[in-house]
């Protein structure tokens, strides 16, 4: 059943024709009627599911405290900003209503908040059954984790905004050093002065422009311009000033979430037969072991012993979890280390299930 989103009512008060007859009375009766309805759509939003079907996702997906109104308004809104399909919108609202959450904004920039939200969602639908239904919910759920994740709700915007200790890399010609910022209040950017390995003091010239790179808690990396205004200490220590900023540039990241692991697996070479409608894959009998080191829905890097070509295409298996997944994938490269070789592997052909199995261990919903 779809998601009730209320709208303001669209309707002009000459549409009542009223007039300067109508009595108190009638007045206070009417608007406790309105409200009435009100209070009603908000009681039927809160029961129903999260993604269109016909059915509820079962007996646990009731759990749920439900939004308040301007809660279902605010996070709409968010929706609308981040350019969310309908799809993504109505499993959002389901998400934040199965966790009682009141204040989306707050949880929308907390990625702790969000992560333990989604848990939860994803904890109801896989108790409601595997049924092809709540696979292809668990499915829209990943992967609305996966947009918000590479989303900049709630990023900075300028210099200003970033907190106390976050460490920078200034970039400076062909040098790259760390430092820490000490604190981002006042007209510049106060940073430790930087220091070699030898722990001397790097004396960079004022005027000089760096280039500065940094991850804020949410793990979005930004970088901007920005250069040396002066010197000066603070408890003791030396320290840089920087010029603030108001143009942060957001870092491309990873287009899935990746974890590190172990997981053994076996491969099945495929060979292709054939072309265009007419090409047959054919799966190798012989088997190659190894070992998974990363594992995302998009593909996974195997260590293992056996030279292996770039462009070959194989048929892994393994269990990730405890379900057993299989994907057809393709090297794209390798590294060879002494006897061992690391081949990184990009996912052609992913089934539902096995995506939602991956997506469940590299998020850590799933009890374990």
């Amino acid at each position: 059943m779809s998601l009730s989103i209320l709208y303001p009512l669209q309707v002009s008060v000459t549409d009542f024709n009223m007039d300067s007859t109508i009595s108190p009375r009638d007045l206070i009766i009417g608007i406790a009627v309105l409200a009435s309805i009100i209070a009603f759509l908000a009681i039927l939003n809160s029961r129903k599911g999260p993604v269109s079907g016909g059915k509820k996702t079962g007996g646990a997906a009731a759990s749920g405290g439900g939004l308040s109104i301007a809660s279902i308004f605010k996070l709409n809104g968010i929706a609308r900003s981040l350019g969310l399909g309908h799809e993504h919108t109505k499993m959002l609202n389901y998400v934040f209503r199965m966790d009682s959450v009141q204040d989306p904004e707050k949880s929308m920039s907390t990625p702790a908040l969000l992560d333990r939200h989604f848990k939860k969602a994803y904890r109801i639908l896989d108790q409601s059954g595997s049924s092809p239904d709540i696979q292809r919910k668990v499915a829209v759920l990943f992967s609305l984790r996966n947009s918000l994740e590479n989303s900049v709700f709630g990023a900075i915007t300028s210099t200003t905004q970033i907190k106390d200790d976050t460490v920078f890399t200034i970039i400076s010609g062909k040098d790259k050093m760390n430092i820490n910022l000490l604190s981002a209040r006042g007209d510049a950017l106060l940073v430790e002065a930087p220091k070699t390995v030898l722990g001397s003091q790097v004396n960079i010239q004022r005027g000089t422009k760096l280039n500065v790179l940094f991850f804020n808690k949410s793990n979005k990396g930004f970088a901007f311009e920005t250069k040396v205004v002066g010197y000066t200490s603070k408890d003791g220590r030396s320290t840089m000033q920087l010029a603030h900023s108001n143009r942060l540039r957001f870092l491309s990241q990873r287009r899935y979430r990746r974890r590190q692991t172990a997981i053994p697996g076996v491969l099945f070479l495929v060979l292709v037969e054939g072309s265009g409608k007419k090409q047959r894959l054919i799966v190798d009998k012989r088997q190659f072991k190894g070992t998974l080191a990363d594992i995302s829905v998009g593909g996974c890097s195997i260590k293992m012993s056996s030279p292996v070509q770039v462009g070959a295409r194989f048929k892994i298996e393994c269990i990730v979890g405890d379900s057993d997944v299989a994907a057809l994938g393709q090297v794209l490269r390798t590294n060879r280390t002494g006897m061992n070789t690391t081949i990184h592997i990009k996912f052609l052909k992913l089934s539902q299930k096995s995506m939602n199995a991956i997506n469940s261990y590299v998020y850590e919903y799933a009890r374990e």
